[in-house]
């Protein structure tokens, strides 16, 4: 049984500028492996992935005065598709 899993484009200079040699870069949810990362990028766009990388980015400590807690922290996929595929984002 497969779960939906959040997958949201990371858009930024360098992810952007990565699109040209063919690797993309998506948010994941916190709980989501490789193998549901791929399945779900295939589906939803339609092409091949060829290799993939995870980093997980731990949150930041934000103080407020005296109190401090905790903010963000993200799963990033970075993706590289076979030749002949691409994503278009409408930027």
């Amino acid at each position: 049984m497969e779960r939906d899993i959040k997958l949201t484009p990371h858009l930024t200079e360098k992810a952007i500028k990565n699109g040209d040699q063919n690797q993309y870069v998506f948010e994941v949810d916190k709980r989501a492996n490789k193998i549901e990362i791929k399945k779900m990028v295939e589906r939803k766009y339609n092409v091949k992935v060829k290799r993939m990388k995870i980093v997980n980015l731990p949150p930041k400590i934000k103080r407020l005065q005296r109190k401090e807690s905790k903010v963000g922290g993200i799963k990033k996929a970075i993706i590289t598709l076979q030749k002949g595929y691409k994503i278009e984002f409408g930027i």
